[in-house]
C-alpha cells in the first residue's frame, strides 16, 4: 500500500473509531491475506468491510469477489477513496 493510500486508510480509521458503537482496524496485509478488504469494522453489531483505494483506483477482481461474499453474508461493504465516501457509506447503512 503506497503512502497516499496509507494516509487515506489512517484517516478513515480515525473517523470510524470516533463513531459511537464502532470499532475499526486495519487488516494486516501479507501473503495469505490477498484479496481481503483493508479495513474491518463493526458498528452496533453489524460487520463492515472496506477496501481503500487512491482516487480513481478500483478493486481488483479478487477484492471485488471477496467484498461480494461479505455482502452476501450481511456485511456492509464498499470501495472508498476518502473519508467523505466512507461517511456516505456509513450514513446510508446506519441511518
Amino acid at each position: 500500500m503506497d503512502t497516499l493510500e496509507k494516509t487515506i486508510t489512517r484517516n478513515i480509521l480515525k473517523y470510524l473509531n470516533s463513531l459511537p458503537g464502532c470499532r475499526a482496524l486495519k487488516r494486516p496485509s501479507g501473503l495469505f491475506q490477498g484479496g481481503e478488504p483493508d479495513i474491518t469494522a463493526c458498528r452496533y453489531g453489524r460487520r463492515i468491510e472496506i477496501e481503500v483505494k487512491r482516487p480513481g483506483g478500483k478493486a481488483t477482481p479478487r477484492q471485488a469477489a471477496t467484498l461480494e461474499k461479505w455482502e452476501r453474508a450481511g456485511a456492509v461493504v464498499g470501495v472508498v477513496h476518502s473519508v467523505v465516501e466512507t461517511r456516505t457509506l456509513i450514513e446510508l447503512n446506519f441511518p
